[in-house]
């Protein structure tokens, strides 16, 4: 039973895609950095996130973020220490 286990957790681990978040300034990076650095943040969230910023102006906070349509603030809490604007890590209000 326990190399049955044993087997069950590699095969797991291989499966499970790997996710290593660096940080990320969301003031500039585009949309294909943004989905592959913070958690909960696919390609079309991404999207949002940079036409927010377009429309209107930089972050100032990492909690700006609960503004765009499809993030919320536990979205922005899991990504907190990832997340960079105007080049330092973003602080809470």
């Amino acid at each position: 039973m326990n190399k049955f286990i044993q087997s069950l957790v590699l095969s797991l681990a291989f499966c499970l895609p790997a996710f290593a978040a660096q940080p990320v300034n969301v003031n500039t990076a585009d949309a294909a950095t943004l989905a592959a650095n913070l958690k909960g943040v696919g390609q079309s969230k991404a999207e949002a996130i940079v036409a927010y910023r377009e429309q209107n102006g930089a972050f100032k906070s990492a909690d700006d973020l609960a503004k765009v349509k499809g993030i919320g603030d536990k979205t922005v809490e899991a990504n907190r220490e990832f997340i960079l604007v105007e080049g330092g890590a973003a602080k809470n209000k």
